[in-house]
């Protein structure tokens, strides 16, 4: 193993604590220089991918949950075993709580060939709004859809501006919009797919992620 470069193949998405896990977080016990702790942790969507932590002396593969491994000097890693959630919280709780919140995603549907948001999209807004503040310096991205009615062109534009719609909300809220990344899809991305000219209340809508 040589540095984090392994890690990134682990937890991909998770790097602050995949860096972490390899790198300065080190066992501080002097009878074991150059001891290395890895663990595999599960991404902020829940899920937990596979690695194998590899050197010129052998492998170990982590394939669950906080399975765990000792790699030490040119040794071959260690017995894989599994921390337990309080070992996790001791050895990196500290990284974990500076971590952003998870990515979040909303979906706000509109009327018919309209730019005018529907009632229930109106009262999802409060929520879209203080999850963008729970994160110090979010990135929002903003797709407006819509469904097959009308000419492929003109729904582009329709899509623009239920996009539009939704950021003018956001900016209004005191978000720079400089953090919004703005986009239509048209009829190019069906969320319910359907014949051409089908008029579906499931594919009017913006979606919107938050990280």
């Amino acid at each position: 193993m040589s540095g984090a470069r392994p890690i990134a193949a682990l937890i991909p998405t998770l790097a602050a604590v995949s860096l972490i896990a390899c790198g300065p977080r080190r066992i501080a016990d002097p009878s074991r220089p150059g001891d290395e702790l890895i663990v595999l942790l599960s991404d902020s969507d829940g899920s937990t991918g596979r690695a194998r932590v590899t050197n010129k002396s052998g492998s170990a593969d982590l394939a669950a949950e906080r399975n765990a491994t000792h790699v030490s000097g040119k040794l071959q890693p260690g017995p894989v075993s599994t921390l337990s959630k309080t070992e996790v919280r001791r050895i990196f709780g500290e990284t974990l709580s500076a971590l952003p919140p998870p990515p979040r995603h909303f979906t706000l549907y509109f009327r018919f060939e309209s730019d005018e948001l529907t009632d229930e999209a109106r009262a999802l807004v409060p929520e879209v709004l203080k999850t963008v503040r729970e994160h110090g310096v979010p990135d929002v991205t903003v797709i407006g859809h819509t469904d097959t009615m009308g000419m492929p062109a003109a729904n582009f534009a329709l899509g623009l501006k239920r996009a539009a719609t939704v950021r003018k909300l956001l900016v209004q809220a005191g978000l720079d919009a400089s953090f919004i990344e703005m986009t239509s899809h048209g009829e190019s991305e069906l969320l319910i797919r359907t014949p051409d000219e089908t008029p579906e209340p499931g594919n009017r809508r913006v979606e919107i992620a938050v990280r």
